[in-house]
């Protein structure tokens, strides 16, 4: 039986752009954007990874909202899913000083509000939706399933 991993991740959307991060693992010609959290701790629940991650990376305390989107896929070496929540405090997240984060200096190149429409981000669905419809009119929760 394949390993599975189980991650959680934040999407803080203002004004069309989404908030994103470029992690220093993934530097260079293909580098891309993604969006903020990671994998749970063992016995951890989504909602507190989240906050741990978010908190871990950008100093800012989430307040977490509803579930938007689940993904599932195989990276090459395990199962991957991803568990995406809206993050409704999203002007919080306007200036980020990663050296008041525990793991910010050490894993983040950048962070910025993108336009995810434009710029190389992953995973790659969130460039071909609308991200504000499913925050505001309350779209059914999109499942990607890339199994």
């Amino acid at each position: 039986m394949q390993e599975r991993r189980v991650n959680t991740r934040g999407i803080i959307f203002k004004n069309g752009l989404l908030f994103a991060q470029q992690l220093k693992a993934n530097s260079g010609p293909n580098q891309f954007w993604s969006t903020p959290g990671g994998g749970l701790d063992p016995n951890e629940s989504l909602t507190d990874g989240l906050r741990r991650e978010m908190i871990e990376e950008t100093g800012i305390a989430p307040v977490i909202g509803k579930l938007l989107f689940i993904q599932q896929f195989n990276d090459g070496k395990r199962e991957q899913l991803e568990f995406f929540f809206h993050i409704e405090n999203a002007n919080d997240y306007d200036v980020i000083d990663l050296s008041k984060t525990s793991h910010g200096d050490i894993e983040i190149e950048a962070n910025a509000f993108i336009d995810p429409k434009t710029e190389h981000v992953l995973p790659a669905f969130l460039k071909n939706i609308d991200i504000g419809a499913y925050i505001e009119i309350s779209l059914p929760i999109l499942v990607v399933s890339e199994l």
